[in-house]
Order: structure tokens, then C-alpha cells, then sequence
């Protein structure tokens, strides 16, 4: 795993891009039954949270190989990918091919103009950046609608059994930060403001019955509890506008007659000869 280095008031900060041997590392646990749970959550959490349209623009943030590239593309989506590795970008264009636009850089300070896609999701992104506070502004510049974050849970029982028997120690998830609700939700909040954040949690084992999800996937999605695995969130994006009076600077007896009153006097005044401007001459 190739290390890149930030500073944040003064504090060293480590940033993850996947190299080869991760990337493997990623990918095997995309097909292990954990993550293939996790990836199909993921899927369902999309559509529950973002109810995306054909044709919407779409920008995934740390795509990797392109797992949700390929979700969003059957949506009938107009996607494009981004990724600080140059390794998943390959992998992700050899799986895509001409379906998508791939981008190579840093999800802190993305390559794209304002308002240039409806919807940016980042999913497994925040775990591995070094500012994500920095991430989620850059977010909302860019997204004009909704803003989705898929995150592993720190406070997930699997998550907290998992790390006291070292279980994530040789995983590429043992360097990475998890963050709980709470912390999503407070992020979200410094980086886009006092925003609408929807968010389902998919339970622990044996927590709640599954549920046919929209994909036709047999899925188990829990809304209330926000313990379990993995947490996806949508922030709607708000637009305000705040307006300041013009106070007038000259009282009303001061300025005396109407604007029209005064624009003919001074025209009277001009076509006599009086007016010093040579608009004021006659033809």
C-alpha cells in the first residue's frame, strides 16, 4: 500500500492508495461472503437513499475497479470514475471499457468544475483518506443534488469483535479509520451544513428477517439500529440565499420630484444649450 503524507494544523496524516498488492487484497475480500454482503447493501442503499434516474450524472470517488461503476451503469447512468490509484483506475477500465469517463486523483481536491454531476457517492473512500472533512466539501462543489457515503462501523458488533481478535490486523481494513453514525453525521455537517442526511444500517447476524430489496437481491436492511456493519448515508444538498437591504442614502424630501420629473428637466435643460455635454446639442 503506497502511503502519501498531509499535514492538518501541523498534525502528519496518512493518506492510502492501493498498489498491486492491495488491490488484490481488495478484491479478494469483495468476494468473500462479508464483502459481497457489504457490496449488495451497498447496492441497495443506493437506490433506497439516492432514487437515481436514468441519465443522471453520477461521479463515484475512489471507484477502485469499478464494483459500483458497474451498479450505477445498469441504472442506465452517465457515470464517471475517480481514483488516487493509478492501478484501479487500469483495473476499472478494463472492466468499463468506453461505458464511463476515468478519472486519476485525489478525492480532496477533485479535477471537475462546480455543479458537474447530480450525484457523487464515495463508498469505502473515507476509511482510507487523510482529510475528510476536505473530501466532502470538495463533494458538494461539485454535486448540484445529493452527496452518499457507504462506510464500515466502528461500532458495529461484528466490527468491535473483529478488531479485539486482531481479525482486521493483515487486512488492508486494519489500516483503515471506520467511523461510526455520529461521526458521519458530523462530518457531513462541518463539510455541507445543516443538510437533510438520510441513513439505513444493515443489521448484525440474526438482528431482523431479510427483505426482498429492489434489485431483486435478497437483502437485510435495518433503518433503526446504527450498530451494524456497514452505514450508508445521502445528504440532500440545500440552496439558500440570503439577501441584505440597500439602505437609501437620501431622504425622500432631499432627492425631491419623481425620477421621470428629473429626467425631462434635465433634457429641457440640455436641448436649450444649458447641459455642458455634447448629448445635450440639437441635431
Amino acid at each position: 500500500m503506497i502511503r502519501s503524507v498531509t499535514r492538518a494544523q501541523g498534525v502528519p496524516i496518512m493518506a492510502c492508495v492501493f498498489d498491486e498488492n492491495t488491490a488484490r487484497i481488495y478484491e479478494t475480500w469483495c468476494r468473500s461472503p462479508q464483502g459481497r454482503a457489504v457490496e449488495r447493501a451497498a447496492e441497495e442503499m443506493l437506490l433506497r437513499l439516492l432514487h437515481p434516474r436514468p441519465g443522471q450524472r453520477v461521479l463515484d470517488v475512489g471507484c477502485g475497479s469499478g464494483n459500483h461503476l458497474l451498479i450505477l451503469n445498469r441504472l442506465g447512468l452517465d457515470i464517471t470514475g475517480l481514483d488516487a490509484s493509478p492501478t484501479m483506475i487500469r483495473r476499472a477500465g478494463e472492466r468499463l471499457g468506453q461505458r464511463c469517463e476515468l478519472r486519476l486523483g485525489r478525492a480532496e481536491d477533485l479535477p471537475f468544475e462546480d455543479n458537474a454531476f447530480d450525484v457523487v457517492i464515495m463508498i469505502h473512500t473515507l476509511e482510507f483518506l487523510a482529510d475528510p472533512v476536505a473530501a466532502l466539501r470538495e463533494a458538494g462543489r461539485v454535486a448540484s443534488s445529493k452527496v452518499f457515503l457507504g462506510v464500515m462501523n466502528s461500532l458495529s458488533l461484528e466490527g468491535l469483535m473483529g478488531r479485539a481478535r486482531g481479525y482486521f490486523k493483515d487486512s488492508f481494513y486494519g489500516r483503515a479509520r471506520m467511523y461510526n453514525l455520529w461521526q458521519i453525521k458530523g462530518y457531513l455537517t462541518r463539510a455541507l451544513g445543516d443538510v437533510p442526511i438520510a441513513w439505513l444500517c444493515t443489521p448484525w447476524k440474526g438482528a431482523a428477517p431479510d427483505h426482498a430489496g429492489v434489485s431483486g437481491k435478497r437483502v437485510r436492511l435495518f433503518g433503526k439500529s446504527p450498530f451494524g456493519p456497514f452505514i450508508g448515508a445521502a445528504a440532500t444538498l440545500l440552496y439558500r440565499v440570503r439577501t441584505d437591504n440597500l439602505h437609501l442614502k437620501l431622504r425622500v424630501k432631499e432627492a425631491g420630484g419623481s425620477v421621470v420629473g428629473a429626467e425631462t428637466f434635465g433634457l429641457i435643460h440640455r436641448v436649450k444649450g444649458e447641459g455642458r455635454d455634447e448629448r445635450g446639442l440639437s441635431v
